[in-house]
């Protein structure tokens, strides 16, 4: 899934960790993710944190797209902050499910909450290879 990801790839975002319904990603905020603020657009964190989200809901070889998300931002972040975004499964039942993404910077501090909706469409992820 990583390797057709070419958004995520091309932000630098690397995929850590990932098992049974949860998943870790992480990306440095780079001088052209800022906006006119001079801070993290908004935009980049969501992506990082939704990055995260498609791999946690992803783990179980059926196909699964996102039916809907929010996200608080809670800290500014900056150029040159690594962030890690963390995906947890809290309830998957029939063909939804929901999750939880914290992302934080290195030191702990978190600087947004996400919650994804997901949708099962059906297919094999391992057998369309």
């Amino acid at each position: 899934m990583f390797a057709d990801d070419v958004a995520s790839r091309s932000l630098g975002i690397t995929v850590e960790d990932v098992g049974p319904g949860r998943a870790t990603a992480r990306m440095t905020v780079r001088d052209d993710m800022l906006n006119g603020h001079a801070i993290g657009h908004g935009g980049f964190v969501f992506l990082l944190a939704d990055t995260a989200f498609a791999f946690a809901c992803n783990t179980y070889d059926e196909r699964t797209v996102a039916a809907g998300c929010d996200i608080e931002f809670l800290s500014p972040v900056r150029s040159g902050d690594v962030l890690t975004a963390t995906a947890v499964e809290r309830i998957r039942r029939g063909r939804g499910g929901l999750y939880d993404v914290t992302v934080r910077r290195p030191d702990g501090e978190v600087v947004a909450e996400f919650r994804g909706r997901s949708r099962t469409v059906g297919g094999s992820l391992l057998g369309d290879r």
